[in-house]
């Protein structure tokens, strides 16, 4: 059932018609995501400003794609798998990479422990293994970016559950090996 659906600045409310226009100001085009998110102002705002914060944390952009692509991968999102393997192409990854993040299979050590760890809070319900946790500690990162690993997670978490009781189209370029996965 597609119970939230994208609204135009129409139906949107003030707070949330003044997101959506800093949203278009800065990225040019407003997501059905975003659009359908701002049904609550505080959810949209609350959002974007916890990542914008994580953003200035532990992890580069590539890092936080990353994240975001194996979460969106482990919940089976192919709005968001569309959506951050975009941006990480424009972060430097190539097509295979991100397909390798997804699957973590990345020949990158590091950026393997990362995903493998963000993997592994999804599929086990926020217990992963002392080795998938390890590997990370092994990796180079410390304390803080394992909490700010959960916090992206669970960010991440929010936008694909979203769409997975959204009803809007995919509105970037479709992230290969969608087919088993919903989209609309």
């Amino acid at each position: 059932m597609n119970t939230l659906q994208p609204l135009t600045m129409e139906q949107a409310n003030e707070n949330s018609q003044a997101i959506f226009t800093g949203i278009k100001s800065k990225i040019g085009m407003l997501p059905n995501l975003y659009a359908t998110m701002g049904v609550s102002d505080k959810l949209l705002g609350g959002f974007l400003s916890f990542t914008e914060l994580l953003k200035s944390g532990e992890f580069s952009a590539k890092e936080y794609e990353a994240i975001a692509l194996a979460t969106s991968q482990a919940n089976g999102c192919a709005y968001c798998l569309s959506a951050h393997t975009a941006i990480g192409k424009m972060n430097g990854f190539s097509e295979a990479d991100t397909i390798a993040l997804r699957t973590n299979t990345i020949a990158d050590k590091k950026l393997n422990a990362l995903v493998t760890l963000a993997s592994a809070f999804v599929n086990t319900k926020g217990h992963p293994s002392d080795s998938s946790v390890q590997n990370f500690f092994e990796a180079g990162y410390n304390k803080s970016a394992f909490a700010e690993l959960i916090a992206i997670v669970s960010l991440t978490t929010i936008t694909n559950t979203v769409f997975h009781n959204g009803g809007f189209e995919i509105d970037f370029p479709k992230a290969q090996n969608l087919e088993h996965l919903q989209t609309v």
